[in-house]
């Protein structure tokens, strides 16, 4: 895979000229509007004190971090219980962000062929600084301009009626381990008039768009979730399909045009089952009840270093609606492994999807990848599936790069997405939390929320750029 290049801890953040490392994947139109973006784009992060955070307060009787206004997030207290998995109870710090937020591309066709309306977009705990972003990605508390700053441009093609075609239209979940019940609109607009780009954006054709998927911290996260939830069928591939290979089976399980070996009965029946089997309750408490947490004025952290932190940041932005603000951000332990496990199943390759528990989600389960972890958080011994994918010979990894999460509310969040071919020796049958599903099944089931988490979604989008 190529590399972006990183960014430094603080100070000032900005993306290298990508000519080097985009000519194989992109278009010179691309290409000179990222690098005259990358070029003009100014974004200082430095680490802050929390107890220093501008408009940011931890409360006297709770100890949960939250901004003066009552808007955008509160850091809080999550208390678990399960009978999931090797640990049964434990206590966290968790993003309360209740309000929904859009995430929105505006597509056109032109002779055929589809295009997206992406924008160059800085966030403050980026490691690159900028990333290729929807045409629209916004919390409620900024597209209602609570920070007094620049209206959201393009809004009104995804709040107001009759702008357009829509094609997706769904609210889905965010990182259920970071976020309690967190959502997002997911939106696909079709337009036919002519939508001028402003400057920082940029009308891409879809294949090349997923051909970025392939570039390591390029593509960020919500545009990755918002392309999964694009049905394949919405616009067809025209290249004709390889007879008898990888290629085949995974256009096979893309489309629906190959048996799947569950049917759709048998797929729910294995989830809700999986749902019911396991008592799962969490519980919000205050911020300074956690056990095993230390908060001091720069930040909290768990007592053994590993898991997450949560520090302060300033944030210097010059293409974005408030050009300077104090926010906390999560900032991980490790950067994870979100894999699928592929087999071909009777010339259709099918994904191993996992039943996944975690806490912050609307449901407390959806289905995940095969394997999601940060593989420093079990010294006792890797999950289920971690040590197959890792030790995977090369001529069977389809897919390997390593992409941000969100950057507005995570410093430095990445994880190494994998889509492995499994070898003769992997079993069809399965542990009972697992499932063989083709990625058309999947991609019906977006149609719906809460279905498929978002590490999930993201690996959706990576399958289709392979």
């Amino acid at each position: 895979m190529v590399s972006l290049p990183a960014g430094p801890a603080g100070g000032l953040v900005r993306s290298l000229p990508p000519e080097s490392y985009l000519a194989d994947f992109a278009g010179a139109e691309f290409i000179d509007w990222f690098a005259r973006c990358s070029a003009a784009a100014r974004c200082r992060v430095t680490r802050t004190p929390l107890t220093e955070l501008r408009r940011w307060r931890f409360d006297a009787d709770t100890g949960n971090l939250g901004h003066d206004s009552g808007a955008f997030f509160v850091v809080e207290g999550l208390q678990v219980r399960t009978g999931y998995g090797p640990v049964r109870e434990w206590s966290q710090p968790i993003i309360n962000q209740p309000e929904i937020g859009i995430l929105g591309m505006l597509v056109k066709e032109v002779d055929g062929v589809p295009y997206c309306l992406v924008q160059a977009k800085i966030e403050p705990g980026n490691h690159n600084g900028i990333q290729v972003s929807p045409t629209v990605q916004a919390t409620r508390s900024n597209y209602t301009r609570i920070h007094q700053g620049r209206s959201t441009r393009y809004l009104e093609y995804f709040t107001d009626p009759g702008a357009g075609r829509t094609l997706v239209d769904v609210l889905q979940s965010e990182q259920g381990s970071w976020f309690l019940r967190k959502r997002n609109r997911n939106m696909v607009v079709q337009v036919t008039e002519d939508v001028p780009a402003g400057e920082d954006h940029h009308w891409l054709p879809l294949p090349e768009l997923r051909r970025l998927l392939r570039i390591d911290g390029l593509v960020n996260m919500d545009t990755r979730t918002v392309l999964a939830c694009l049905p394949a069928d919405t616009f067809p591939a025209s290249q004709p399909v390889p007879a008898g290979d990888a290629a085949s089976a995974l256009v096979l399980s893309t489309t629906g045009r190959g048996r799947a070996l569950n049917d759709t009965a048998t797929v729910l029946r294995w989830f809700t089952g999986a749902k019911s089997r396991h008592e799962l309750s969490a519980h919000r408490i205050p911020l300074r009840d956690l056990p095993g947490w230390r908060s001091t004025p720069e930040q909290i952290t768990h007592e053994d270093g590993r898991h997450f932190s949560i520090i302060g940041v300033t944030a210097e932005v010059g293409n974005r609606e408030v050009a300077a603000w104090d926010q906390p951000l999560l900032y991980p332990e490790g950067r994870g492994v979100v894999a699928f496990v592929i087999k071909v199943i009777e010339g259709v390759a099918h994904l191993l999807v996992h039943a996944r528990f975690q806490p912050g989600l609307l449901d407390g389960m959806e289905m995940g990848p095969t394997v999601q972890c940060v593989p420093e958080n079990y010294p006792d011994g890797p999950p289920r599936f971690l040590d197959y994918v890792l030790n995977a010979p090369r001529e069977r990894v389809l897919y390997n790069a390593v992409l941000a999460e969100e950057g507005g509310r995570f410093y430095h969040s990445q994880n190494n997405y994998l889509l492995v071919e499994a070898g003769d020796d992997f079993p069809t049958a399965v542990p009972e939390d697992y499932c063989w599903m083709t990625a058309h099944q999947l991609t019906l089931l977006l149609r719906h929320g809460y279905y498929v988490n978002v590490e999930a979604r993201s690996l959706l989008a990576c399958l289709q750029s392979w």
